[in-house]
């Protein structure tokens, strides 16, 4: 018998086994269905393109074919993995806007305001940089800047100051606005997953049990109160109890088929799945969305210190890799996504409303296409799309994976400003910073000049940048799924934590936000017991 069982050791379930094992007294048991996080693809920071190429550490998860696509299908990577997604992430350390959270807290959810939320995310956090008002040190998840970042990513930083853009040497201080280097979560020139700040150090906790290659399967109810989990590893299913509460932390694709699995979610949804409804909660599921991203790529053959597949490119790629082993240096701790920026679409947005992700090679296909030659190339993210999508259940199979539609570029207001950061992002690598190494854009993207053109190009080419969120949305509302406690409406015990819980999106990426939440779910947990 537990008093917690945490369902998912990604980027919030490794927090909180991590955070409540502090306790003694408290027993605490994690199931994850992936492996333990050993691979050097996960600790080599470079290691990320190989995972992405081959689908490595992943579910392996697409979407449901996006009318706003042209019918395509897009990618998924999820991880499964101790870690979860921040084992296989770009590891860039982002928080948002401040009124991102008040936003949150102004729909019916108080103690999220951005006052409320900061305390946490400098808690969370070592910030090698040193603390100040807005960055914490002595915190479990090490923030850092690049140790050997390519020379070329400041070039681009450089561009985008000419192209009129503030220089911002820290996203997450007193504005977001600007370009500029990311940091990281790195430390010593590996990746600093989530698994690596909260849970390895304390694998030997007599009171933390971590059991890897364990497929929740259902949550055991009775009495509308969560007692424990089923899940299935190798060929057998098992069961776990638990005294207090079960904490699901399987991400926005996989908590709310969970959910739906045991019982809790749209009535017909289940009953046409053949699951008996325990509990109709019509949000589960629901306001899934994302950030829709496109991809402008660059050949340049002589920019060889790129990334890049040729003679010299193997060459400098073999040093890397024995100067990473030998010293943890070099290219190979790079995250790819070095520099970026956070940019108005138009004059008139009142805030940053599109992300720029620059990446030091050829991105095609989200790094799966192998690309001859050298290059750089440059995303362009919208950061508060109005398009909503779901997630459903393909059937009442818990080794089915849910059937995920984000509704990519469903509003056409959200076209428009793809359109608009698009074309912001092409006046950056136009500047004579970029533009005297003589690159040129793929034929793809240099078709693509009218505004009609480049949608076209938008709906052929745009995907995720890997941030769903919002299908356990947090409210007081019929359509809510979790109050601001995150305990899942009309239930005891159990509650959702994870990014499926946001409201609305952060204007940035999502793995910090998460980290945050779940401290601050710490808190609320030791509260309550």
């Amino acid at each position: 018998m537990f008093d917690y069982i945490v369902v998912g050791g990604g980027s919030a379930g490794s927090v909180l086994a991590g955070r409540l094992s502090e306790d003694p007294a408290v027993r605490v048991c994690l199931l994850e269905a992936g492996p333990a996080d050993k691979s050097v693809l996960i600790h080599c920071p470079a290691g990320l393109a190989v995972m992405a190429k081959y689908e490595l550490n992943g579910w392996g998860q697409n979407t449901t074919p996006q009318p706003g696509l042209g019918g395509r299908s897009g990618y998924q990577p999820r991880g499964k993995v101790l870690g979860g997604s921040s084992s296989i992430n770009a590891m860039i350390y982002a928080r948002g806007q401040s009124a991102d959270y008040d936003f949150w807290a102004a729909q019916g959810n108080p103690g999220w305001g951005w006052s409320d939320v900061l305390p946490y995310f400098k808690r969370a956090e070592n910030n090698e940089r040193g603390a100040d008002a807005w960055h914490g040190t002595g915190g479990p998840l090490n923030v850092a800047d690049l140790r050997s970042p390519n020379l070329f990513s400041q070039v681009f930083v450089d561009a985008g100051v000419q192209a009129g853009h503030a220089h911002n040497p820290d996203f997450n201080g007193a504005s977001q606005e600007g370009v500029g280097l990311y940091q990281v979560t790195h430390r010593n020139g590996e990746r600093f997953s989530a698994a690596k700040a909260y849970l390895t150090p304390h694998l030997a906790r007599p009171n933390l049990q971590v059991i890897t290659g364990a497929h929740a399967t259902r949550i055991l109810i009775e009495n509308r109160r969560a007692v424990g989990v089923e899940y299935r590893q190798g060929g057998a299913v098992q069961q776990l109890r638990c005294n207090r509460e079960v904490l699901l932390s399987a991400g926005a694709l996989l908590s709310p088929q969970l959910l739906m699995l045991s019982g809790i979610g749209p009535g017909d949804e289940l009953r046409r799945h053949g699951v008996e409804v325990l509990h109709d909660l019509p949000g589960v599921g629901a306001h899934l969305h994302d950030h829709p991203d496109v991809v402008q790529v660059m050949d340049a053959p002589r920019l060889t210190d790129l990334f890049g597949l040729s003679l010299p490119g193997l060459g400098h790629l073999w040093n890397g890799v024995r100067e990473w082993r030998s010293r943890r240096t070099g290219m190979l701790t790079t995250n790819f996504a070095e520099a970026g920026g956070f940019i108005r679409s138009q004059p008139s947005e009142p805030a940053p409303d599109v992300q720029l992700h620059f990446v030091i090679g050829k991105l095609v296909d989200h790094g799966r296409k192998t690309v001859l030659g050298h290059g750089y190339s440059c995303h362009v993210c919208l950061l508060q799309p109005v398009s909503r999508g779901r997630v459903g259940l393909a059937s009442n199979n818990p080794l089915d994976l849910p059937l995920v539609d984000p509704n990519f570029l469903g509003e056409r207001a959200d076209m428009d400003r793809m359109v608009h950061g698009f074309r912001r992002m092409r006046e950056i690598l136009a500047q004579p910073a970029l533009a005297q190494y003589g690159a040129r854009e793929l034929p793809s993207s240099a078709a693509a000049q009218t505004d009609v053109e480049i949608e076209q190009f938008i709906r052929r080419y745009a995907d995720t940048i890997y941030h769903p969120v919002g299908s356990c949305r947090m409210g007081p509302g019929p359509m809510d799924v979790v109050d601001a406690s995150l305990r899942v409406h009309g239930m005891q015990g159990l509650r959702v934590v994870d990014a499926s819980i946001m409201p609305r999106i952060v204007s940035g990426n999502t793995n910090a936000p998460t980290i945050m939440l779940a401290e601050k779910a710490v808190d609320m947990l030791r509260a309550a017991h």
